[in-house]
């Protein structure tokens, strides 16, 4: 049986309390992976690490921005057989549904926001015929 880490400060870890409880595929009421039980403590570490990684992230590049998102949708194509697989078995929903809509939308929302990153800023973009994306961006400057 698998078991789940928590993705902290770029390292797969442990959850602080040690514990993993069995997740439950909702279709057959199947243990399939056990799933960490985080809490606030492990929050608190995600949160750091996060505040650690943020002053070099901020500096880094929209076009370095823009290939590692690519990279991400290319890595979610890849792996849409096991994705897809385990999609279903956590949301306990048909494979074709989880093949045909959550992981492709996975990988375009990457594909998306990777070039809106350099391109393209609006407040809402058509995703096919299928659904209506919406984007806020924010930022702390003040213009005169």
């Amino acid at each position: 049986m698998q078991r789940i880490a928590n993705y902290i400060g770029g390292e797969l870890v442990p959850p602080v309390s040690g514990r993993y409880p069995e997740n439950i595929e909702p279709a057959t009421g199947r243990s399939f992976s056990e799933v960490p039980d985080s809490d606030s403590a492990d929050v608190d570490r995600a949160v750091a690490a996060a505040k650690k990684a943020f002053p070099a992230w901020a500096e880094t590049s929209l076009e370095e921005r823009s290939i590692r998102l690519r990279r991400i949708a290319n890595l979610i194509e890849a792996k849409t057989d096991v994705l897809t697989r385990s999609e279903s078995a956590d949301a306990g929903k048909p494979l074709s549904a989880a093949r045909q809509v959550d992981i492709p939308r996975a990988a375009a929302n990457f594909q998306f926001f990777r070039s809106a990153i350099r391109h393209f800023f609006s407040e809402s973009h058509a995703a096919g015929s299928q659904a209506l994306n919406y984007s806020i961006f924010r930022t702390k400057r003040k213009f005169l």
